[in-house]
């Protein structure tokens, strides 16, 4: 029997029970990949993040009920937290993540905490068949992919909020999830919503690694570089978001809902 204490994190969120909740489980010594995989099915999360290290640097490794990924926003971002709030890293101190995606850090600001994450540009393409019927999207303002995602614009986000996309046949898709996106009404510069139903999460409530596409993408048709961004799912998530160079700085909060111990 292995005790494994974890703590359940609603990140990118300023109270409970909004933004996207994550398993945050710091390790001693990694334990096998099938292990790590069914725990993070078990927790049944968007994502479980797993954690071995200390003194600031940390590796880092991100799991979905389904699979393990390669870049994730929400989870680093609650990592970081639990690091803060459970006293494991001074308060003052950064914290320093190595993963699948290269160094990522992340700083406290305030009650906010900054991510430095890598962009992840999408180039334009035609849809690919079945793509814009599945999110029921009639005419896209644009098309794109990057290595892991395909990003659409669409008109407004009031059809933005209206989608019901099939699931079930994004599923085929043959990439990690789908970003669609809209310029935003109000405070917020631009709008989106994350649909990864072949990552086993159908649609994700607040997704940090989305903006690193968001982010270069909305940057020369707004004409800035600094945005605040609302993830439009039903739970919801504010993201203040800064392109610099070929980096991309993502603000959020966060917020501890559990604590407890898994025994496996």
């Amino acid at each position: 029997m292995t005790t494994l204490r974890f703590v359940q994190v609603d990140a990118f969120a300023d109270r409970p029970f909004t933004g996207n909740p994550a398993a945050v489980m710091p390790l001693d010594r990694w334990l096998d990949d099938s292990l790590l995989q069914a725990i993070a099915a078990e927790n049944n999360l968007a994502e479980t993040a797993f954690f071995v290290g200390g003194g600031g640097r940390y590796d880092l490794r991100w799991f979905t009920p389904a699979v393990e990924v390669d870049l994730c926003g929400h989870a680093t971002l609650a990592s970081a937290h639990a690091l803060w709030q459970e006293r494991l890293l001074g308060e003052h101190d950064a914290a320093r993540f190595h993963t699948r995606s290269g160094l990522l850090t992340a700083e406290r600001q305030g009650e906010w905490i900054e991510l430095d994450f890598p962009d992840q540009v999408a180039e334009a393409i035609d849809a690919p068949d079945g793509l814009l019927e599945a999110l029921g999207v009639r005419e896209p303002i644009w098309v794109g992919r990057n290595p892991m995602d395909y990003l659409v614009e669409i008109g407004s986000e009031e059809l933005l909020e209206a989608l019901r996309p099939d699931h079930s046949r994004l599923r085929t898709m043959t990439a990690r999830g789908v970003i669609v996106t809209s310029r935003g009404t109000g405070e917020y510069d631009f709008v989106s919503r994350f649909f990864a139903p072949g990552s086993g999460i159908d649609e994700d409530p607040v997704t940090g690694s989305s903006h690193c596409a968001l982010a270069p993408y909305w940057a020369p048709r707004l004409g800035k570089t600094e945005f605040l961004a609302y993830q439009a799912s039903p739970r919801g998530g504010v993201l203040r978001v800064r392109l610099a160079g070929d980096r991309v700085k993502l603000g959020g909060r966060a917020v501890t809902v559990l604590r407890g111990e898994l025994v496996a």
